[in-house]
């Protein structure tokens, strides 16, 4: 059942609008819900085909008044402190979709764990040049959010 869920939320955030690297994504956002944003970058750029492709970002929470007073349920270091405007959130799942230059469709390649700080990284080879998307799918009251970058892959097919 689990795999269904993730299968179904990974098939919509394929089909979900494009978000420039390190843009929150407004048009997932559900009121009500705490506001995140997803840092995202795929580097280096351009990159020879066959060496390694590095997908690293952050996710971020909106430090506001109903953050704090309890929307988010609140375990150990996972809150924000009284000068934060954003909270790194800690274990939160990540998925990394590719799409090929010049194809419509998004491929799945891996979910990420996000570290107790709430960074993510990930090592694939350059195969071909073409957008990776970063989705977290939300969780209980935390907003989705995405981000995507273009990476161009040198060298001959």
């Amino acid at each position: 059942m689990k795999m269904r869920r993730l299968a179904a939320g990974v098939a919509a955030a394929a089909l979900g609008a494009t978000v420039l690297a390190t843009a929150a994504s407004p048009a997932l956002a559900d009121s009500g819900r705490g506001h995140t944003t997803l840092q995202f970058d795929a580097g280096p750029e351009p990159v020879w085909r066959g060496r390694a492709i590095t997908l690293s970002g952050k996710l971020s929470v909106e430090c506001d008044k109903d953050y704090i007073s309890g929307i988010v349920s609140v375990h150990k270091a996972d809150h924000c402190k009284r000068s934060e405007r954003w909270h790194r959130l800690g274990w939160k799942r990540i998925v990394i979709l590719f799409q090929p230059r010049g194809h419509g469709k998004w491929e799945y390649v891996d979910t990420i764990t996000t570290s107790s700080r709430g960074y993510f990284a990930a090592k694939v080879p350059a195969r071909t040049s073409g957008t990776w998307r970063a989705v977290f799918e939300g969780s209980g009251p935390l907003s989705p959010s995405q981000a995507t970058d273009w990476v161009k892959v040198l060298g001959r097919h």
